[in-house]
């Protein structure tokens, strides 16, 4: 993957210039027009919309909610499920009936269509990881755009929070995109949430540094669906700290996605940082899932993370919860805070027996020394976005 290392561009026409790969999120509220069951002419517009997209040459992925709505419509329930096996049994009925109401929108346009259904926990395992990237890949090959959901009937904590948002970031790190845009009911991100607040401005740009946590509009979510903007904000820093430009916009404006692509000022354009994260450090940053921890001295650190260096037993300090070779784990600061993850070339035990010794006394601790690093450069990736070997 080439770096953007030089000269990053300064606005997002430049950005979004020449993308190859767009993901696509679409939310419940934008599905069904803040109602109770899927508004069929909005995804007529958003198929046709999409089509003519591919149509330009750009392979495109829809990251697509709507499984919980289609089985509310479905079952005749005027609200939104909150007894979670019911929320699962909505989504075993709707998921059909969401891939049909796609499956008769795109069929005019002559593009065919492929459901994918992940949970978090596919893409935290390395090998499902791959097999889903190698299908999605396979699919855009043939022409064909793939929607992406949540599987919501088993899926426990991600049925209940996030609205696809997480998700929609996943695989845009997964496809390795050029951009993802978020399709909400909103205009983007505002100082505050403009339903409420009729002072409430549209932030146009936020750029790596900004802090906009606390500016977020926390909807409460409508009937259908229950994505809020920290939701979209967290995902929005995911993609783009992986390089990835990413723009929040409103779903329910016409033309809102060729005005993206156009580098209209449409939306809430997430500036992404300068460079490219390789394959396997995006999936480092984003899917895996810890399995232990080791804190390290502030030396240590600065190393990692100014001096592109690996990290060696001299560093560190102390660990956390048990974890094997080839784990993924945490890297903290001294404060306890996650500041890396990397493959873990030693168990905690071997860890616990080397740390603060030299690399040259690893095996006479040990009694065999493998590797020089506890966590090798190549396998570890920094998650403040200053990475200098992404």
């Amino acid at each position: 993957m080439t770096s953007r290392k030089a000269s990053p561009p300064a606005d997002r026409q430049e950005w979004l210039a020449h993308p190859k790969r767009v993901v696509v999120k679409v939310g419940s509220a934008v599905l069904s027009r803040g109602g109770v069951s899927l508004d069929r002419p909005m995804i007529g517009g958003l198929a046709t919309a999409l089509a003519g997209l591919r149509g330009r040459g750009l392979e495109v992925i829809l990251v697509s909610s709507g499984a919980i709505l289609a089985g509310m419509e479905a079952l005749g329930l005027t609200e939104r499920p909150r007894d979670l096996p019911l929320k699962q049994a909505a989504a075993a009925v709707g998921q059909s009936h969401l891939m049909r109401a796609y499956e008769e929108a795109f069929q005019p346009c002559g593009q065919r269509v492929a459901q994918i259904l992940l949970t978090q926990e596919d893409l935290r395992h390395r090998g499902r990881y791959l097999n889903a990237r190698n299908t999605l890949f396979t699919l855009l090959r043939l022409g064909i755009v793939p929607i992406v959901n949540e599987n919501d009937t088993v899926a426990v904590r991600e049925i209940q929070f996030g609205d696809n948002d997480t998700l929609s970031a996943l695989v845009a790190n997964l496809a390795e995109a050029d951009l993802l845009v978020m399709l909400t009911d909103t205009e983007g991100l505002f100082t505050a949430d403009p339903r409420r607040d009729p002072s409430a401005r549209l932030i146009p740009l936020v750029r790596p540094q900004d802090a906009v946590t606390s500016f977020c509009a926390e909807e409460a979510g409508s009937v259908a669906g229950i994505g809020g903007m920290s939701s979209k904000v967290l995902a929005a820093r995911r993609a783009t700290l992986a390089g990835i430009p990413t723009v929040v916009a409103s779903g329910l404006q016409p033309g809102v996605l060729d005005a993206v692509l156009q580098g209209a000022d449409a939306g809430t354009f997430f500036v992404p940082s300068r460079s490219r994260m390789r394959s396997r450090k995006r999936w480092l940053a984003f899917a895996s899932q810890p399995r232990g921890g080791i804190a390290v001295d502030a030396g240590a650190r600065h190393a990692l993370v100014a001096g592109g260096k690996s990290l060696l037993p001299s560093g560190v300090r102390t660990t956390r919860r048990s974890f094997r070779a080839g784990d993924v784990v945490s890297l903290m600061d001294p404060e306890d805070r996650e500041f890396a993850r990397g493959l873990a070339n030693y168990s905690r035990d071997e860890v616990e027996k080397i740390k603060g010794l030299k690399s040259h006394e690893i095996a006479g601790a040990l009694g065999h020394k493998p590797y020089d690093e506890v966590v090798h450069r190549d396998n570890l990736v920094i998650m403040t976005g200053q990475d200098n070997d992404q």
